[in-house]
């Protein structure tokens, strides 16, 4: 009996071992047979690149001025006795603001004046007695010489007069410089000294200051060479210009756009040798008083129109570590391929491709820390709604600190906003898959 029992247990140790070099064998099949199929194909959005007209522009360093600025200077010497103004008020052209001791210059005009009386009647006896002389002259009653001496004498005179009433002007000019008034209209500022103060107008002490800020310029400064290809452009017909000249929109610094257009005055004549930078100037209304003179803005300026652009969502363009730009499209094979482009101008959540695309291919957007060149994907459309949410997400974003960013990273690249759409491409990714491309992926 014992010899029938250790023959089953043997039986039944060899069949289970059998079992288990079977299922190990078969687990050894399915990997290599996943192998053989490669990765899987990850999910990815995409769009078709189109062409279609675009109006270009570009996002340009750019600091406020006031379309008039005076100085307002002492040009007498005395004592302040009055500040007439409220400081940081807006004050009218002929307005009194500061009124300065003008005891001194009165009795100067007071004496000039009575010089003056003194003159005209020394000229009134001189004239009278000209005239007796130039009678008797005519009957030899007095000498040839003593007419002329008579004649002289009223010319003489007549010149007292002349310098009599000019030193009168003077002293009363001096006695209205005591009387301070705004030469311009405008936001008058800070006054610059006290009542009871000591000033010299040989040395022009500076009183206060006034802006006209119902308008202001906006001093904007690009480089040459971009100056040089957009007239190129406009020249041979691939950018349209408007009859007004280039409209131009004001940024401050937290994004915030301002509500009022200006338009471009002209450009500079002369290139900064420093700097190979152009000056352009822009005017623009100002009747909130939003822009003040010194302020560093940023001025999105028009280039003209394209009417054959490529335009690409921000988030689609990728920026290595040099500063190359480059996408990644779908092939034929459903295949990554990266293509290194060349952008543009920045239109809100989108990016002009100036060189390496042609119109057709099948961009990726979404899904790029999971792919990499040759990878294969599952192509899903991106749709309306998802374009549009990114970009009112990209509009809304703060901009110029991004900006600024961008700038550093390439001073010749002007159209800084594009780094907006970096950072925003970032965050796009984080996401990665919308939706369809994860009903897709399960």
């Amino acid at each position: 009996m014992q010899t029938y029992r250790s023959l089953g247990q043997r039986s039944l140790q060899l069949l289970m071992c059998s079992g288990l070099v079977l299922m190990a064998a078969c687990g050894k099949k399915e990997p290599e047979a996943d192998q053989a199929k490669g990765p899987p194909a990850m999910p990815v959005n995409f769009v078709t690149v189109e062409t279609k007209p675009v109006v270009l522009f570009d996002e340009l360093p750019g600091r406020v001025d006031a379309i008039k600025s005076a100085e307002i200077r002492a040009r007498v010497d005395g004592i302040v006795e009055e500040i007439n103004f409220s400081q940081g008020s807006d004050v009218k052209e002929g307005q009194l603001l500061f009124t300065i001791d003008p005891d001194t210059y009165q009795a100067q005009r007071n004496q000039m004046a009575a010089q003056l009386q003194n003159a005209q009647a020394d000229a009134r006896a001189a004239a009278s007695l000209a005239k007796r002389y130039t009678t008797l002259i005519k009957e030899n009653a007095v000498s040839r010489q003593e007419y002329e001496n008579a004649i002289a004498q009223s010319e003489q005179a007549k010149a007292g007069v002349a310098a009599a009433k000019a030193n009168l002007e003077s002293s009363e000019i001096n006695l209205g410089y005591t009387k301070v008034k705004a030469p311009i209209s405008g936001r008058i500022g800070r006054a610059e000294i006290t009542e009871g103060a000591l000033v010299s107008g040989t040395s022009g002490t500076h009183l206060a200051t006034i802006h006209q800020l119902d308008k202001v310029y906006i001093d904007i400064t690009r480089p040459a060479s971009e100056l040089m290809a957009l007239r190129q452009a406009i020249a041979d017909g691939s950018l349209k210009q408007g009859e007004n000249g280039p409209a131009v929109r004001v940024f401050f610094d937290n994004g915030y756009e301002y509500e009022q257009e200006g338009r471009l005055l002209f450009s500079g004549v002369a290139v900064d040798p420093s700097t190979g930078q152009i000056s352009l100037r822009a005017e623009i209304d100002n009747p909130d008083e939003l822009l003040l003179p010194g302020m560093f803005v940023r001025a999105r300026v028009e280039r003209g129109t394209s009417d054959n652009a490529i335009v690409v969502p921000a988030q689609a363009v990728q920026f290595s570590n040099s500063g190359e730009r480059s996408v990644m499209i779908i092939d034929e094979d459903n295949k990554v391929q990266p293509v290194k482009v060349v952008t543009g101008s920045t239109l809100g959540g989108e990016i002009q491709i100036v060189e390496g695309l042609k119109g057709g291919e099948k961009l990726i957007v979404t899904g790029f820390q999971k792919i990499g060149p040759g990878s294969p994907v599952t192509p899903v459309p991106w749709s309306d709604a998802e374009r549009a949410e990114k970009a009112s997400e990209q509009e809304q974003a703060a901009e110029y600190g991004a900006h600024n960013e961008e700038a550093s990273a390439s001073d010749t690249d002007t159209s800084t906003n594009v780094s907006a759409g970096e950072s925003k491409a970032d965050a796009g990714d984080a996401e990665n898959t919308t939706p369809a491309a994860e009903s897709t992926h399960e």
